[in-house]
């Protein structure tokens, strides 16, 4: 046993043999280190235990691309790019959305170079970092004016301390959800400091219960979208117009809590009426929140619009300072809104847009691309088929609506090789492929997956429809 443990390679010698490989060499030389002594500690335990019980085992072609594959999975970043092709556009899990071209080039320059993040160009002296976006906003939306915070939740928790701490909001108590993460309203709220005053039923809220639950210490009137959460039936809410006119009868605020907002009306598309924020402002809103990375498809942020007079107290809150957002995401953002500007182009151009207006047609001839990349690639380890399915905006938007897609349906022709195994072994693949199962089959949707990664999707099949054979040893 002693001359086989004299048999494995020295750590150094070790290291220097991961610094040839591509993609190790440019590890860290400390972390290559670690994972050489891991990998050396697992060989002198398989000695021990008789799992190397012979100097053949430990020759070096044997040896050496054990340690080339430990390495490579022991170090790649945890953080890494998948291929989403489950259909779900706005992956909470995955990403949310993803950035135009032009936003991650801004990105990538802010993150490279000096800026003037918060110095003014023109008058040569200190500025704000809001000038970059907040008349892009206001042209936008049609609001006074803007800020930006780092996500939906900062900016409701922003506005409401502001303009409600020690006091009452009243709040439809069919409108109290919880949405991803636990963010649940009341807790939010009580946060601010602002004391949550629930009105109606759960399913039935009218105006008069708002009308009556007001006092001398109602701060505003607020409404929240109700996210991936929906009542049907016997239902009663207050419009918003109804809700402005009350709040003008009492001189309160009416702040309009979006969740996802969106700059682009759905309709036309069968989803259903989702409220555009230039529709809010326009019906009356003084204060709308809502996101920057779900439908509006930029980075996360918190975009809050509306009175100038309400906005300018919200940003001269300490607690803004504690809720900016960096350099890189306002340098996103600003490129976002500019393709906003042309409302064509933002359909082309920004993700989001595109995969969620994409045309059945189109995904039908995606799909099939898709399919004879597979087949060439993976050759008979799939028997391979479309189906009609569906996808999904996600998001928390249009929850109750599909989109229609082909799916590429995956059955596995290995007997030990299962839909749920293939699942597994594309999680641990590189890059992930992430799917879904549905009625037996692995399912690709093409909605989500780019053309650009086909060859990378039929890559990682191929591999993963072959079951590993050993282990480490």
């Amino acid at each position: 046993m002693s001359q086989l443990y004299r048999l494995l390679p020295s750590v150094d010698a070790a290291i220097k043999e991961l610094e040839t490989v591509p993609g190790l060499a440019a590890a860290p030389r400390p972390m290559l280190r670690d994972a050489v002594n891991e990998f050396l500690d697992l060989c002198r335990a398989a000695i021990a235990e008789g799992r190397l019980a012979g100097a053949a085992s430990l020759a070096s072609e044997i040896l050496m691309p054990r340690l080339h594959a430990y390495a490579g999975q022991r170090l790649r970043p945890h953080f890494r790019r998948v291929i989403n092709a489950t259909g779900v556009v706005v992956h909470t899990n995955l990403g949310r959305s993803l950035l135009a071209p032009a936003a991650a080039e801004a990105a990538l320059v802010a993150s490279l170079h000096y800026s003037n993040l918060e110095f003014d160009l023109d008058k040569g002296e200190r500025g704000s970092r809001y000038s970059h976006v907040e008349e892009l906003l206001c042209r936008l939306t049609g609001a006074e004016a803007a800020l930006v915070v780092n996500n939906n939740a900062a900016a409701v928790l922003l506005t409401l301390e502001t303009l409600a701490k020690g006091r009452e909001v009243i709040v439809s108590r069919g409108q109290l959800v919880e949405i991803g993460g636990s963010f649940r309203i009341p807790e939010v709220m009580a946060k601010s400091g602002a004391i949550l005053r629930e009105v109606g039923a759960t399913n039935r809220t009218h105006v008069r219960d708002y009308a009556g639950a007001i006092g001398p210490e109602t701060a505003a009137l607020m409404r929240v979208h109700t996210s991936n959460y929906r009542i049907i039936g016997f239902t009663k809410e207050v419009t918003l117009p109804e809700m402005a006119l009350l709040g003008r009868e009492h001189e309160l605020p009416v702040i309009e809590d979006l969740g996802s907002g969106n700059f682009v009306d759905f309709t036309a598309l069968g989803l259903g009426y989702e409220p555009t924020v230039q529709q809010v402002v326009a019906e009356g809103a003084d204060v709308v929140t809502f996101s920057g990375d779900k439908v509006l498809g930029g980075p996360q942020a918190g975009i809050i619009v509306g009175r100038k007079e309400l906005l300018e107290r919200i940003k001269k809150n300490p607690l803004n300072r504690a809720l900016r957002i960096d350099k890189m995401t306002l340098a996103a953002l600003e490129a976002t809104l500019r393709i906003y500007a042309d409302p064509e182009r933002a359909r082309r151009e920004i993700p989001t847009l595109a995969m969620i207006l994409a045309e059945p047609k189109e995904l039908t001839a995606k799909a099939r691309r898709l399919a004879a990349r597979i087949r060439k690639q993976a050759g008979d380890a799939f028997t391979v088929r479309l189906k009609p399915g569906a996808s999904r905006v996600g998001g928390g938007a249009f929850p109750e609506r599909d989109l229609p897609t082909t799916l590429v349906a995956l059955t596995p022709t290995g007997r030990d090789v299962t839909p749920e195994t293939l699942r597994a072994a594309l999680l641990a693949a590189d890059p992930p492929l992430i799917g879904r199962i549905e009625d037996g089959a692995f399912c690709l949707d093409p909605r989500t997956v780019f053309p650009g990664e086909f060859a990378q999707a039929a890559e990682v099949l191929a591999q993963a429809a072959t079951p590993a054979t050993t282990e480490t040893f």
